[in-house]
């Protein structure tokens, strides 16, 4: 493993690569931490701070083109916009089964999911975990893993989700 890669990135893909970090580790304490508490208030507001940081350097970033300057990964911008802003408005009105549907849904789709998307071969994260020559095979294992730890955390914390 090595930062090397990252460190020699354009500033926005370091903006993005580290505030991802801050936000995958802060979301999984705000997910598991006591909710309604002051702490829980203070840290929800930094990961969706964070959160933002990272859509919005996304879309600064376009080194892989296929409409125009944004690949499909880009549409997770919008996912990222749309459930903060779902989330926010839902812990306004009162509705806090709302609220924590739509913020595990950003945290696991927008962070774990293209998370995962990151470690394939020729991806910057893949050359900071794996190194320029670590190939298909530990990314795969790596990236199923962590799918199929996000899903099963994932299907547990739903399940006490409202069907509406």
């Amino acid at each position: 493993m090595s930062l090397t890669p990252l460190l020699a990135a354009p500033v926005v893909i370091q903006i993005h690569a580290f505030s991802a970090i801050a936000a995958t580790g802060l979301g999984a304490v705000v997910l598991f931490a006591r909710k309604g508490t002051p702490m829980h208030k203070l840290m929800g507001r930094v990961w969706v701070l964070l959160m933002l940081t990272v859509a919005t350097s996304a879309l600064f970033i376009n080194e892989i083109r296929m409409i125009g300057p944004f690949s499909p990964i880009h549409l997770f911008v919008f996912v990222t916009y749309g459930g903060i802003g779902y989330g926010l408005w839902q812990i306004r009105r009162g509705d806090i089964a709302r609220h924590r549907a739509a913020m595990q849904s950003v945290y696991f789709q927008a962070l774990m999911l293209t998370g995962a998307f990151t470690l394939l071969p020729g991806r910057r994260m893949h050359d900071v975990l794996f190194g320029p020559d670590g190939g298909w095979a530990p990314a795969l294992v790596v990236i199923g893993l962590s799918l199929t730890v996000t899903m099963l955390i994932y299907r547990r914390l739903i399940r006490g989700w409202p069907r509406a």
